[in-house]
């Protein structure tokens, strides 16, 4: 079965804008950009400082901002789903964490506002009990991740008898 166009389209303006926030993003984006501008301002007395030559550069930046914009909120929308992918695999997979936060980021606002006070009450809990400035130590995380990996091996041989 062949792609459509419109997935190709797709891939086509995922890659484009992939390529443009990489570019805009350098150094040398940055230099070409205040090159232009020097050029733009060195040029005033030749032009005479006329409206046309204002508007030249009013013109160029109203365009390169005007189709950024839609360049970096492809990047930001992207970024923020693979975010959101990733925090929901690590609340899937950590037996402690509520399945109900994944995809948490579809709630309406006032269902977040519900979640947001629950969670503040256990933030004033936990620090009638302890110091919130204290860390876990590096012992605890290797612990933590011994135990994790145990856990995993036997899930896995579990599921390899499952199977025979």
């Amino acid at each position: 079965m062949k792609p459509t166009t419109g997935k190709n389209n797709n891939r086509f303006f995922e890659k484009m804008a992939s390529a443009v926030i990489a570019a805009t993003g350098s150094q040398w984006a940055f230099f070409v950009a205040l090159a232009v501008i020097v050029i733009w301002a060195v040029s005033g007395p030749l032009f005479h400082y006329s409206d046309t030559w204002q508007l030249v550069i009013n013109t160029g930046t109203t365009i390169v901002t005007f189709l950024m914009v839609f360049i970096i909120q492809k990047s930001q929308n992207k970024d923020a789903k693979s975010v959101q992918l990733k925090l929901n695999e690590l609340l899937a997979a950590n037996k402690a964490a509520s399945n109900r936060l994944i995809d948490v980021e579809n709630l309406s606002e006032e269902e977040l506002d519900i979640l947001h006070k629950y969670y503040c009450i256990i933030v004033e809990e936990t620090k009638k009990r302890s110091s919130m400035t204290g860390s876990h130590s590096v012992e605890e995380a290797i612990n933590n991740a011994e135990s994790k990996h145990a856990s995993q091996q036997a899930a896995g041989e579990a599921q390899k008898t499952d199977t025979e």
